[in-house]
């Protein structure tokens, strides 16, 4: 099922109990505003997906809106990153993946490239702090070997930072595509194979290629958000979101704050989750009975 939902207007008001304390649904998000407090009333938090992708789309289109550079969008944007990887934390998710970067992305002007770059690096020092508060995991996937040697030095020292950290893993996509992670599988299956000394390798099953894949030991997404109303997934994680729900919201990335996360938990929670099959009360199974 796919879900389209149009960018509203909302207030910006921090909801206040009689004691005239700001009200917190649940206590660990803090304050709360009304459309907030609205989507917590509705949502079971033990219910939630344990895996939920990313695709940040609309940095560019959000600058243009106001006619500022692409690049202003792109800052903005750190924003919302914060914001949902601290909520994702905070409601215990399991893995959070976000699409940073994509091998496709070489093609953009070589300024707009080097100030991404640039923006990782000040952002990767400047949420340390909250990536470590929150005990969360840092990892990248992709083929991080090709981006520049000062890159791959400040992903190297997050990792090994936040390695023993037990929370959340959060997975920034960088340098990735999803055609080029099934390669890599494929290429790194076939070469475990060489170093074997069976004369007949046996077929390669979908359990095989699961384990050599850059997310070998993260469960599959449960929920794949992407802003800015584009209905494509974009060669992202095309192995892991095969029975993903997909929420697709017109906001665009730098206006995606927490209610609007908070809705696309909602929107995950009507869902029927059937994986090809029909439960045994489902009103499809009841009519064949």
């Amino acid at each position: 099922m796919l879900t389209l939902r149009r960018k509203g207007v909302s207030p910006e008001i921090t909801v206040s109990t009689t004691h005239d304390q700001p009200l917190t649904l649940p206590a660990t998000l803090g304050p709360v505003t009304a459309e907030e407090s609205s989507f917590l009333e509705r949502l079971d938090l033990t219910r939630l997906p344990r895996h939920i992708a990313v695709i940040m789309d609309g940095n560019g289109r959000w600058a243009q809106k106001r006619h500022l550079p692409r690049v202003a969008g792109h800052s903005a944007g750190t924003q919302s990153a914060r914001t949902t990887i601290e909520t994702c934390a905070r409601l215990h998710i399991e893995a959070l993946t976000l699409y940073a970067f994509s091998v496709e992305n070489w093609r953009r002007p070589k300024a707009e490239i080097e100030f991404l770059m640039q923006l990782l690096r000040e952002y990767l020092r400047k949420e340390m702090p909250l990536i470590q508060r929150n005990n969360i995991r840092m990892r990248f996937l992709g083929r991080t070997e090709d981006l520049p040697a000062a890159v791959q030095k400040d992903t190297r020292e997050a990792t090994e930072a936040t390695a023993s950290n037990s929370g959340m893993v959060l997975s920034i996509a960088l340098n990735y595509g999803g055609r080029a992670e099934l390669v890599d599988a494929v290429n790194a299956i076939l070469a475990a194979r060489h170093n074997s000394s069976s004369v007949t390798p046996p077929l390669v099953t979908e359990d095989e290629i699961t384990r050599h894949l850059y997310t070998a030991d993260l469960p599959d997404p449960d929920l794949l958000i992407r802003t800015s109303g584009e209905m494509r997934v974009s060669n992202f994680l095309l192995w892991q979101i095969a029975y993903a729900e997909i929420f697709v919201t017109e906001t665009l990335w730098p206006d995606f704050n927490r209610a609007r996360l908070l809705e696309a938990l909602l929107d995950f929670q009507k869902r029927e989750r059937r994986y090809g099959g029909i439960d045994a009360d489902s009103p499809a199974k009841r009519a064949a009975r």
